[in-house]
């Protein structure tokens, strides 16, 4: 079996990565039209940083991390695809990253009651409160080692 390989996200991955966004089966897009390629390419570098996860060279999955917000502003991975461990490690990559930055508390929404919300809580964030009807705050903080002495 091909093993999952990670790298930083490139502008030519983005049309990837808008087809793995629009084949998700929960938390869809009810506006397709709201994410352009223009903001895709800003998450690059310009507002955070993306990751894709490949099987056998086909991008399968990606995440992007707003460094101004310090939040997960995407996590997908092509339906045919869940299942492998794509989305836990891009999951942390992106955590890392902000926490590498200098944030100290990441966080993200999703549509609340749904297989994402069961991923994150089992992941070891922590579900908050509702972010409107539809979606919940899960938060994540950073794990602080005690100084020795």
């Amino acid at each position: 079996m091909t093993a999952l390989a990670f790298r930083r996200a490139i502008e030519a991955d983005i049309p990837a990565l808008m087809r793995i966004r629009l084949a998700v089966k929960e938390n869809r897009l009810s506006n397709p039209a709201r994410v352009t390629h223009a903001m895709c390419s800003d998450y690059l570098d310009k507002l955070g940083r993306g990751w894709v996860a490949e099987l056998g060279g086909e991008i399968i999955g990606f995440s992007y991390a707003d460094r101004g917000d310090a939040s997960i502003w995407a996590l997908f991975v092509d339906p045919a695809h869940e299942g492998l461990g794509a989305g836990r490690q891009l999951l942390r990559l992106a955590a890392d990253w902000l926490f590498e930055i200098g944030h100290d508390e990441v966080r993200l929404g999703t549509q609340a009651n749904t297989r994402a919300d069961r991923f994150y809580a089992a992941q070891g964030w922590t579900r908050g409160e509702m972010k409107d009807e539809v979606e919940v705050w899960f938060s994540l903080r950073r794990e602080r080692v005690p100084a020795v002495g």
